[in-house]
């Protein structure tokens, strides 16, 4: 059987107030295009379906729509965990709906492994999924003490522990797989994962992966990656767009897998095409270099970080210009070169605009930290000023 393995979608994400949603919207169309072109048997989705607990209702409409035609109405089985930015019980919701077209929603962690008929190739699948196991949705506290390694040891026993009896109900004469939401030691991530491990405690070693199970497909990291000290071969697919400026340059991908029991995966990575890519300008030479880029067409699709070296401060007429010119600009970063030191340059040069409003908002209020709804109202409005030129 032929099996896709995708996760961290993210449906719902902006970019500093900027909507992404035709651009998931553009990866969802692709990924029913692959999924047809590679007669796709089965599709295995990792986790973080939407990026907050509470989506907005079109993320919501456009996940549900595309399961439908992935599955090509009831043909393709789906299997779909939760990940750690989506609502276990939100998510399995619509599981009585979903069953009927043989999509599996599974929001809070079991032991039950998933048996799947797969119609087109007269097979079954066992799938040991296992939603994101925080303490919370594992319903348990695993560590009595405030002890940080304490409580990494107990989380990897108790994830290891939950494998082990999944592994036990994998048979011969099926596909086993196991597929979880996770951080796994050794994996390698960006900025744009915000972390489900506390302080390093919600890590799982690679080698208390299930080893009985063919492949394990996970996800949380958006770099598409395999992980080395597994007893068998495991793997982030990667998120399908790039969402943090870290992930510039990362080739986004699906993964297929060619596996039939008892026999070792075959697994290809297939690059994909769609969404804008995020890419960093850093014009040493000043604003003349930036316009230079423009002219030349650079990047033209892409969301733009620009850091460009100045004497004098931009004016905002120049500002609106320059966003004029090019709709991509997402931070446009001044360096004053005759004021700054190299260290201070640097510790300048990746600081998100959120982070600036919440540092700033803590000093006018002398040390309040601002609520999540506020922080969201002041991106939008900095986004709608840009829109309509009005100054920011």
């Amino acid at each position: 059987m032929r099996l896709l393995h995708t996760a961290d979608w993210h449906l719902g994400r902006t970019l500093e107030g900027r909507s992404r949603l035709e651009e998931q919207a553009q990866f969802l169309d692709e990924l029913v295009e692959i999924v047809e072109k590679e007669k796709i048997d089965a599709i295995l989705m990792a986790g973080d379906a939407f990026d907050t607990v509470n989506p907005p209702a079109a993320a919501e409409q456009l996940f549900y729509e595309s399961m439908s035609r992935l599955s090509q109405y009831g043909k393709r089985p789906i299997v779909v965990i939760a990940g750690n930015h989506d609502n276990p019980d939100r998510l399995s919701a619509a599981s009585p709906l979903a069953v009927h077209q043989h999509i599996t929603l599974l929001g809070l962690p079991t032991t039950k492994v998933e048996k799947i008929y797969i119609p087109s190739t007269d097979e079954i699948l066992r799938v040991a999924a296992l939603p994101y196991p925080s303490e919370s949705r594992l319903k348990e506290v695993l560590a009595a003490e405030n002890d940080e390694l304490a409580l990494r040891n107990s989380y990897d026993e108790r994830v290891k522990g939950i494998f082990e009896k999944m592994s036990q109900q994998f048979t011969a004469n099926a596909v086993n797989i196991a597929m979880s939401h996770i951080y796994v030691a050794g994996g390698s991530s960006s900025d744009s994962e915000r972390p489900i491990e506390v302080g390093g405690a919600y890590t799982v070693a690679a080698t208390s992966l299930p080893a009985t199970a063919q492949y394990v497909a996970l996800g949380h990291l958006h770099r598409p990656q395999n992980i080395s000290r597994a007893h068998t071969i495991a793997r982030y697919s990667g998120s399908p767009l790039a969402y943090s400026f870290s992930e510039s340059g990362y080739t986004k991908s699906v993964t297929i897998l060619d596996v039939a029991p008892g026999e070792e995966v075959k697994m290809t990575e297939v690059p994909l095409s769609s969404g804008r890519p995020l890419t960093r300008w850093k014009a040493e030479n000043g604003l003349a270099e930036v316009y230079e880029w423009l002219e030349k067409g650079k990047d033209k699709n892409a969301w733009v970080d620009l850091e460009v070296h100045l004497e004098d401060a931009l004016s905002l007429e120049e500002i609106h210009r320059l966003r004029k010119l090019h709709e991509g600009f997402v931070h446009i970063r001044p360096v004053f070169i005759n004021d700054m030191s190299q260290e201070e340059i640097q510790a300048h040069r990746d600081v998100p605009i959120e982070e600036m409003f919440t540092k700033f908002y803590r000093r006018q209020t002398g040390g309040a930290t601002p609520g999540d709804e506020l922080v969201k109202l002041f991106l939008t409005l900095i986004h709608d000023n840009e829109s309509t030129g009005e100054e920011e």
